[in-house]
């Protein structure tokens, strides 16, 4: 589906912004308007993500985006049809399974994304694994990751073990590491990004860093890291992060003014202070952004209680492309 966007009639009488979008919008449930509306898709007049609260006034100016948030209820997931995509399952038992998700991957069907998607391959997983009747709407995914990130993803296979691990996020007790190439030379060798993060007014496609006093905009949002190597124009380092916001590492980075390595939407694309760049720093640049054609962040591990109460540790090493460059990184600068 492409983007939306109504304008409210003179006379519109005020009501709830679901109501409103349930009778400006044709084949949308009222569960997914809600979920839309949850995870700050509607936005009016180019300014205010709306509550489910807000009342439309005339000539609202009502705007939803493209998006892959997961907004399908139940009837929608059986329809899903399954396809046979090569998934790299790290670990499976009765509860949970472990995927190590390639870069390019979307995670959850959405608008613009209806096949290819890894629902879709768990679905037939599934289904070839004498679990026909696996409800992906009552377990499935607990958490996501961007398109091009890769790594470390779990899946609840039960009711019992999605609530089990979602109380673990909520609760920030699952440990999740993320590795990220980001330009620049960080001035600390650790420390630690906060902030209110929320969509961006004026690019609806990424995330920003909101003002104390805007704070309403956004959600507060805690990312862990340490310096693990320099390459005097990129810095590769670890991250932890205590909340799981979208896009958080990517906007916090972004944020201190070292966007992430060949990220399009954060700035990242460019070369970094590509002044101070030799002509030969510049071909060494543009020949890594082609080995590795997305932003570098990848989820390498994740620590959390199995559903059995027994401590799961997951290790994934970064990708070959992500490898790659750091290899040529360390040849270069080091």
């Amino acid at each position: 589906m492409k983007k939306i966007e109504i304008i409210a009639k003179k006379n519109q009488q005020e009501i709830r912004i679901d109501k409103f979008l349930r009778k400006n919008i044709e084949n949308m449930s009222r569960n997914q308007i809600q979920k839309l509306i949850f995870f700050g898709k509607v936005i009016v007049n180019q300014q205010y993500i709306v509550k489910k609260n807000y009342k439309i006034k005339p000539l609202d100016f009502v705007e939803i985006e493209n998006s892959s948030i997961p907004i399908l209820d139940n009837l929608e997931y059986k329809n899903i049809i399954p396809e046979k995509i090569n998934l790299n399952i790290l670990y499976e038992d009765e509860d949970i399974l472990i995927v190590n998700k390639p870069a390019g991957m979307v995670v959850h069907p959405g608008f613009g994304n209806y096949k290819g998607t890894l629902i879709h391959g768990l679905k037939y997983h599934f289904q070839n694994s004498n679990l026909d009747e696996f409800d992906l709407y009552r377990s499935g995914l607990v958490h996501r990751l961007d398109k091009d990130t890769s790594g470390l993803l779990i899946i609840a296979k039960n009711e019992y073990s999605k609530k089990y691990l979602f109380q673990q996020f909520n609760l920030k007790t699952i440990q999740r590491e993320y590795r990220a190439l980001i330009w620049g030379n960080l001035l600390e060798e650790k420390g630690i990004i906060t902030g209110f993060i929320g969509r961006d007014p004026k690019n609806r496609k990424r995330m920003t860093i909101f003002r104390k006093n805007e704070s309403y905009k956004g959600k507060y949002s805690v990312t862990h890291y340490k310096v693990l190597e320099r390459f005097k124009y990129l810095t590769y380092i670890s991250c932890n992060i205590k909340t799981g916001k979208t896009h958080q590492i990517r906007a916090h980075f972004k944020y201190l003014g070292h966007p992430l390595f060949h990220d399009s939407i954060y700035g990242g694309n460019k070369i970094f202070m590509k002044k101070k760049c030799s002509k030969k720093n510049i071909e060494f640049f543009n020949t890594c952004l082609k080995i590795l054609p997305r932003q570098a962040l990848h989820s390498i591990s994740l620590s959390f209680i199995h559903p059995k109460n027994e401590k799961f540790y997951f290790y994934c090493p970064i990708p070959e492309d992500f490898k790659i460059v750091l290899q040529k990184c360390r040849t270069a600068f080091n």
